[in-house]
């Protein structure tokens, strides 16, 4: 896998060089440490950027060192769970050093613009790059991949087309045969969150108390864990995140890459609403020293050359179904996705998790 991340990378500098400072940063130069400045006028940012980070990808540090090559500017990272680091910004306040958190779940970066630590970002690049039910209508976060929601299935006990959508997922027929990590899980609480913003709170409620009804067993692990658990015939059917399903099949473990041959995946509501999608984002911390090397760095993920990566390393979609995808995307196929807003998710997430924690989830 680091030859090919490797691979990756050079292609992306070679290819990336041109279009990210022509077409992301207008043809400006790379920074250079900053100089005194003239009497009343602001000194230039010296090239560093300090990232706050939940991501755990190689792909990204591979992307690290790519942007580092292109513009000079040095990112150091500070790496911890989503919820610790918003913690830590908030704590910090002026003196936090972030630039830029980058986190997964577009939840966590509306939580974080309400509490007032990010800040608005200026950027027609972003805008034409990204679009916008993949960011925020203020421009306080953008989104930089797709992770689909979808319905996984054992394929020696369910057929294709036996279930299409979810709310299949809450149909007495499946009884006993649903798996599904916790509703604690970010990635539940976004479905539902959006459910709620598309059909309202009693009729998610309804589904979620029909998906509890239909459980094969008491919520226990994340995502892979359910897709372990199919290969067990412990169930027929789980809810999971896309690129876990891409992950298993690059594992360096047989039991996860023997577990994902057992199973096949379904994009839910492809006739409906389409499949529920989350991001990961990053949005400008409020109190950021290097603002615009923050700004710089956000076009550089938004890029043609950047975007190549995700898919290829952590079967992650691209923000542009344009963009090319991984082979197992192509396999997959192509799907329809929700156009809601993300940024609609953190208006519904209160009633969200009342309908969660009602039913017991």
């Amino acid at each position: 896998m680091r030859t090919n991340l490797n691979r990756i990378a050079r292609r992306l500098l070679a290819v990336g060089s041109a279009l990210f400072l022509a077409s992301s940063c207008g043809g400006k130069p790379s920074p250079k440490p900053a100089e005194p400045a003239a009497s009343g006028t602001p000194a230039a940012e010296e090239p560093v950027l300090n990232l706050y980070t939940h991501r755990h990808y190689e792909s990204d540090d591979q992307l690290f060192e790519a942007f580092t090559k292109l513009t000079g500017i040095a990112i150091q990272v500070t790496s911890a769970g989503a919820d610790q680091l918003i913690s830590r910004i908030k704590g910090e306040g002026p003196d936090c050093p972030a630039d830029l958190l980058v986190t997964v779940d577009a939840g966590r970066l509306c939580r974080a613009r309400d509490l007032g630590l990010l800040q608005p970002v200026e950027s027609p690049a972003l805008d034409a790059a990204i679009p916008a039910a993949l960011r925020d209508p203020g421009h306080f976060w953008f989104g930089f991949t797709v992770r689909a929601r979808v319905i996984a299935y054992a394929k020696a006990r369910v057929q294709p087309g036996q279930i299409t959508s979810y709310a299949d997922l809450a149909d007495p027929k499946w009884k006993g045969r649903v798996l599904v990590r916790s509703g604690d899980s970010l990635y539940n609480q976004s479905l539902v969150a959006a459910m709620v913003a598309n059909e309202g709170p009693e009729k998610t409620a309804a589904w979620v108390q029909g998906l509890t009804q239909n459980l094969a067993r008491k919520p226990l692990g994340g995502d892979r864990d359910q897709v372990m658990a199919l290969a067990q015939n412990l169930g027929d059917v789980a809810l999971v995140n896309s690129y876990y399903l891409g992950q298993m099949a690059q594992s360096k473990d047989p039991a996860e890459r023997a577990a994902f041959a057992q199973v096949a995946l379904v994009f839910p509501d492809q006739n409906g609403r389409g499949t529920h999608i989350n991001i990961s984002g990053a949005g400008v911390a409020k109190y950021a020293k290097h603002p615009d090397n923050a700004r710089r760095f956000l076009e550089f993920l938004a890029s043609p050359a950047a975007q190549q990566v995700f898919p290829a390393t952590s079967f992650e979609y691209p923000i542009d179904p344009q963009f090319d995808t991984s082979p197992l995307h192509r396999e997959w196929g192509p799907y329809r996705a929700d156009t809601l807003n993300l940024s609609k998710l953190g208006e519904h997430y209160p009633a969200a998790m009342a309908i969660i924690e009602a039913s017991g989830w």
